[in-house]
């Protein structure tokens, strides 16, 4: 759903807006139901009867799809009500319902849910094409999700004064410049900003404003009070806008050439999915680690939207972060590049803060000259004598791909409640196959250890390491009981009623053959 608990959260754990997708629906159709609107804590409650005068009766009505027995729905319940109630106190045209989509089946058929929590926006009463939502999973980001909604997605800017009032108004604003509104470039301007919602957006027209911001042809300003303070991005005359890339540039260039880590930046930063970010760790309190700021800032503008520069302070909001980054406060200063793709971590030789050091570290990153940092606990002494093999990344190749072992792997999170409640049928799975010669059943912390060539983006994740060449896995998502396990054991890797997703595990570099999973700061889901 940021770093560690903010990694569970972000950089590593379940972000809030996670979907899930298991739980078999079961249909509890109650005849009694009317199509009375009844409410809790200010949200409409919907069904099958009361599902179409729901929507005749508000225009713009953002219905949350759940299951009673989802997490991330029980997470999301005060948030989606407190919004609603929000929007109620401001006399909004828009509305929140719910639907429970595990009793309420035909409605959940109707409109595809297959995982929760799901929002979809009705509009207007279209039943046929609901919107799905894109906004963040909290109060603030709903109400203004739902606020840009409706009303004018972009203010019309009608001479200097009010252009000049409304660009001082925020620390950040755009505004589209077009001499015909009713231009193609220009509707794509107003669906940008439909979408970007947490920055106010204007449009101008008048050749007034066009002179007074030194304008001679279609541009997009994004106007801020920090770093160079506008940026332009000009209309192609042939190519128009795409509405993508135009969100991309505002998300990039909407953040500062170098941001803190904080509770209220962490969303900005994971958002803008920049694919490489460039931690400076430091001791905020120390004057000396405070101007290495400066020279981490230097290096900033050659990577602008391929490598995004932070710094976290290890004394404060950033403290949680350093366990995923085997980290200590003593450590700082120090730095180290995230590739957010596959969340591989890497170090300078020894650090180096000033501007050119930084940029050639970065650029030999990037052109794939470093190799990444692994994280690896310390096996305990008796791993191997376990019914389940306690396996760190300083172990794991020598156990999954040992080709006269059948292995059988847990990767898991020691936080993870799903992890935790399928534990004790995992012990009793290996206590079952303990004296079995060729099957291994195991388990890997995979908040600690990191693994070069898996990827683990979820918890639990288990993986089945069969015997014999070729270093083949095959991913397990079937049930989580012992019986279950042992049918697949049993049944050479698979089970008949669900064939499995067989890949091939590369060779670590250098090592010959070799495997192993990595860690994503952001956006790791309970599974």
């Amino acid at each position: 759903l940021v770093w560690l608990l903010v990694l569970s959260l972000a950089w590593l754990g379940p972000a809030l807006g996670g979907e899930e997708e298991d739980g078999e629906v079961v249909a509890e159709e109650d005849d009694t139901l009317s199509d009375e609107l009844g409410e809790e804590d200010g949200v409409l409650v919907l069904h099958e009867h009361n599902f179409a005068r729901a929507l005749s009766e508000h225009r713009l009505l953002l219905v949350e799809f759940y299951a009673p027995w989802c997490g991330h729905c029980q997470r999301l319940a005060p948030a989606f009500a407190q919004a609603a109630a929000a929007l109620r106190n401001e006399s909004s045209l828009a509305r929140l319902g719910k639907v429970d989509a595990t009793a309420q089946v035909a409605l959940a058929n109707e409109f595809g849910i297959t995982s929760y929590p799901m929002l979809k926006l009705f509009r207007d009463g279209n039943r046929t094409h609901p919107l799905a939502y894109t906004g963040r999973m909290d109060t603030e980001g709903i109400v203004r999700w739902m606020q840009r909604r409706a009303s004018p997605s972009a203010t019309l800017l009608q001479d200097t004064d009010t252009a000049t009032a409304f660009i001082g108004s925020q620390d950040l604003v755009v505004v589209g410049f077009f001499k015909d509104l009713g231009s193609e470039a220009a509707q794509v301007f107003y669906e940008v900003a439909g979408e970007v919602v947490d920055v106010p957006f204007g449009v101008a027209e008048a050749a007034e404003l066009f002179q007074a911001y030194g304008l001679s042809a279609d541009t997009i300003c994004l106007f801020k009070k920090f770093d160079e303070g506008r940026t332009d991005f000009p209309v192609d005359p042939a190519q128009g806008l795409d509405a993508a890339k135009l969100t991309r540039l505002l998300r990039i260039h909407s953040l500062e050439l170098v941001m803190e880590f904080t509770n209220e930046t962490s969303d900005q930063i994971f958002s803008a999915k920049i694919p490489h970010h460039m931690l400076l760790f430091l001791n905020k309190s120390s004057s000396a680690q405070l101007a290495l700021w400066d020279g981490f800032r230097a290096a900033a503008g050659t990577f602008r939207g391929e490598v995004l520069f932070v710094v976290v302070d290890v004394t404060g909001y950033g403290a949680d972060v350093l366990p995923f980054f085997g980290l200590t406060p003593a450590d700082a200063p120090t730095l180290r590049l995230v590739k957010m793709e596959n969340n591989r971590k890497y170090q300078m030789d020894q650090d180096a803060f000033s501007d050119t050091a930084i940029r050639t570290f970065i650029q030999a990153v990037l052109d794939g000259k470093v190799k990444p940092r692994l994280l690896s606990a310390e096996p305990p002494e008796d791993w191997d004598t376990r019914p389940v093999k306690v396996l760190v990344g300083k172990t794991f190749e020598q156990v999954a791909f040992d080709e006269t072992k059948n292995v059988f792997v847990k990767f898991y999170a020691p936080w993870c409640s799903h992890c935790q409640a399928m534990a004790a049928a995992w012990e009793k799975l290996g206590e079952r196959y303990k004296d079995h010669e060729d099957i291994v059943i195991a388990e890997l912390d995979a908040t600690a250890n990191e693994l070069e060539n898996i990827t683990i983006n979820g918890f639990p994740t288990l993986h089945y390491f069969p015997a014999g060449p070729g270093r083949k896995m095959v991913e397990y998502k079937s049930a989580r009981d012992v019986e279950t396990f042992s049918k697949f054991l049993e049944n050479g890797g698979t089970l008949p009623e669900e064939p499995p997703v067989v890949s091939h595990v590369p060779p670590r570099q250098g090592q010959g053959p070799r495997a192993a999973p990595s860690l994503r700061w952001a956006g790791r889901r309970i599974l």
